[in-house]
């Protein structure tokens, strides 16, 4: 009887291998496992572990699709393939000057067990620093043209996660991060506080948006995104609260569905970026490696740049976008004095809002011919202006808002480009402000994607680089189209003014946590002025930072595109301070992330591209804190000359914001800096070599 019992044991054990099939592969340093298992009922499922933790319990893939109406979810296995790579690229500009692309693949081949038997594959790399994979649809499947419902993929999370969260949202991800245990999301409660956002479009209670960063109750840092999205919808993840599961939520088009799409084809990368340290998720470059190689081949004429803009004065009350009024900001006489102090002070750039006919009813109309983007108004002399901008050596930033209407911005491409090559201009900020035309479709949809490629891919050919405010989040496509230099698409320093919420002094210590890990953000730093009552004195909005970590922001905030966000006359009070802003580059050759913790500090440091000198950023939320930071990234037996913008002893965001000190000393890689931030303050440091 025992003998039957352990045979009829040994039997029940080799039917379960055969039905379920599973196959595991490591990341290069092993501390990663991932497990891809077909079951016997057909569900296709991964799993992954970190150092013998489990960060993604068993969760499901597949789709629902709309045409064929069937359902992707029960397959064969039929194939698996496994391989690894490890190379170094070097970016146009960036954080680093190269990147190591090193990761083990995992292609499992399935058969839909359906009556069409399609055909498709699933992609793993497992990184060092986590997990990408995606969906391909291979040229020899049976359906050629179809049509996604839904895209079932999971993240079946191991726990209550303390989640740095905004409201999923198909038309905006302006807003403030909340941060709560997964089980106390509410997206339509935090979403109802947001009366400072225009426009909303928010999905349900359990929703919310990616990059979504979390932290486990043991340490572990996990941060779910994409990578590459080009030709779907943007995903947003929705919680099973009675399982710590998140399923992906498709942004849809106008009558409902979420893509269209032609085999072959292959979707964006979901990516899973997972350590102990927080430190290593900011220095995390698996989405960018998840990114195709440039499509530009002459790279020589995108640069990295920084620039002072007309603009801040129409958000204070100082002037208007529109002519009417008697106090349009874009005349010619007011933007020649920003050309002379963007060229007295060594920037690049100008950017000028509001130069052109439409802004009287340019909002709020879901009006499809507003802008022409060719037409200055009448006290605008752009020919005078472009001649008096090119003999001081500065270009003026072109400002294209399209006031959402995506179809008349693609009818003026061309003739709106070819006038900003004939007015000596090679840098233009987009703008999607209100409903998107075509009507019914949304900011994040699979056609608005496509739109904001064709903008990369159109600028590309004048040669002109291109930031967009009010995109769709980042997913890393900096890498193929290295002329897209920044976008918004987040909740920028603009809504400072903004009289509600506006921003809360640990907003800048989520941000790189979240939205900036799929790429450069415009976030307008380098404001001197705090209480934005200037030029109207019934304004009670203010700036929630010191004005040392304004100046910290332009290191601890990654953009090629970096903006000194306040006045000329604001500066003029603190010019010992804006040297820093002078000085700090705006493109790395090295960056180490010495400190930080979502939601209360970052401290980064940043080397000079081509050159020896380093710069510290370094913020803290609204608690002060104190830290002592070790200068032993800086090069062996040499001296720099160290400058010190901190916060004074009696600085406060709310208090004394302006109060500052700025400090000279030799330091070495021997020397340690114990720095004092004040609540919402920072620090920036510049250290020179000698």
């Amino acid at each position: 009887m025992k003998n039957f019992t352990l045979s009829l044991v040994f039997l029940c054990f080799c039917m379960t291998l055969f039905a379920q099939k599973s196959s595991s592969i490591s990341s290069p340093n092993k501390q990663i496992i991932l497990k891809v298992t077909v079951a016997e009922n057909g569900s296709l499922s991964y799993q992954v572990s970190y150092k013998n933790k489990t960060i993604i319990e068993p969760s499901t893939l597949g789709f629902a699709l709309k045409r064929p109406e069937i359902m992707l979810n029960k397959f064969q296995l039929i194939g698996v393939d496994s391989s690894s790579v490890d190379e170094t690229w070097k970016p146009v500009w960036g954080e680093v000057s190269s990147i190591r692309n090193n990761y083990k693949q995992l292609i499992v081949k399935v058969k839909d067990k359906s009556k069409f038997e399609n055909l498709l594959n699933i992609v793993f790399r497992v990184f060092d620093d986590g997990v990408g994979f995606r969906y391909e649809f291979p040229q020899e499947t049976a359906i050629k043209h179809f049509i996604i419902k839904d895209e079932l993929t999971q993240f079946n999370l191991a726990g209550n996660h303390k989640t740095f969260w905004i409201p999923g949202d198909y038309d905006t991800n302006e807003y403030l991060y909340n941060t709560t245990k997964l089980s106390e999301i509410d997206a339509l409660k935090a979403a109802k506080k947001e009366t400072d956002i225009a426009f909303q479009a928010v999905i349900g209670a359990n929703t919310v948006q990616t990059p979504l960063m979390m932290k486990t109750a043991d340490g572990v840092y996990i941060n779910i995104h994409e990578a590459a999205l080009l030709n779907y919808p943007a995903m947003n993840i929705t919680l099973d609260k009675a399982t710590f599961t998140f399923t992906s939520h498709l942004v849809p088009d106008a009558v409902g569905n979420k893509a269209y799409l032609q085999a072959p084809f292959q979707t964006p990368w979901r990516t899973i970026v997972v350590s102990d340290k927080a430190t290593e998720i900011l220095s995390s470059k698996l989405i960018l490696n998840l990114n195709e190689p440039s499509k530009i081949t002459d790279v020589s004429w995108i640069k990295p740049q920084k620039f002072i803009g007309m603009w801040w004065e129409m958000h204070v009350g100082k002037s208007n976008w529109y002519l009417e009024g008697g106090k349009h900001g874009a005349n010619t006489e007011n933007v020649k004095k920003y050309i002379d102090y963007a060229a007295k002070h060594g920037f690049d750039g100008v950017l000028v809002e509001g130069w052109n006919e439409g802004w009287e009813d340019w909002f709020g109309n879901w009006k499809e011919n507003v802008f022409d983007f060719v037409t200055p108004y009448s006290d605008y002399n752009i020919d005078e202006l472009t001649a008096y901008a090119k003999a001081k050596g500065i270009k003026i930033i072109m400002h294209h808002e399209t006031s959402g209407s995506a179809t008349n911005y693609e009818r003026h491409f061309d003739k709106a480009y070819k006038f900003m090559q004939d007015h000596n201009m090679n840098t233009v900020k987009t703008g999607y402000v209100g409903r998107i035309i075509p009507r019914g479709e949304h900011h994040d949809s699979q056609w608005m994607v496509n739109h904001y490629q064709r903008v990369a891919e159109k600028t590309a050919e004048y040669k002109i680089m291109v930031e967009a405010h009010e995109p769709v989040h980042p997913t890393g496509l900096h890498r193929t189209y290295p002329n897209w230099l920044a976008n918004e698409a987040a909740r920028g320093n603009e809504f400072n003014n903004a009289p509600n919420l506006g921003l809360v002094p640990e907003h800048e210590t989520i941000l790189p946590f979240t939205r900036l890990m799929g790429g450069p953000m415009d976030y307008t730093p380098g404001f001197f002025h705090f209480q934005l009552n200037q030029y109207d004195a019934s304004r009670s909005t203010r700036v929630k930072t010191t004005l040392a970590k304004q100046l910290a922001l332009y290191v601890t905030m990654y953009s090629p595109l970096q903006m000194a966000g306040d006045f000329p006359e604001n500066f003029d009070k603190h010019l010992d301070a804006f040297q820093f802003i002078k000085d700090v580059p705006v493109d790395w050759d090295d960056t180490k992330v010495l400190e930080a913790e979502p939601g209360d500090f970052i401290t980064i440091a940043r080397k000079q591209k081509g050159k020896e000198n380093w710069f510290i950023g370094a913020i803290t939320d609204e608690n002060a804190r104190t830290t002592t930071l070790k200068l032993d990234f800086l090069e062996e037996n040499t001296r720099y000359e160290a400058i010190i913008y901190q916060d004074a002893a009696d600085a406060d965001w709310k208090t004394k914001p302006e109060a500052y000190k700025i400090e000279k000393k030799i330091v070495t890689k021997k020397d340690i800096l114990n720095l004092s931030l004040a609540k919402g303050g920072g620090c920036a440091i510049s250290l020179m070599k000698m």
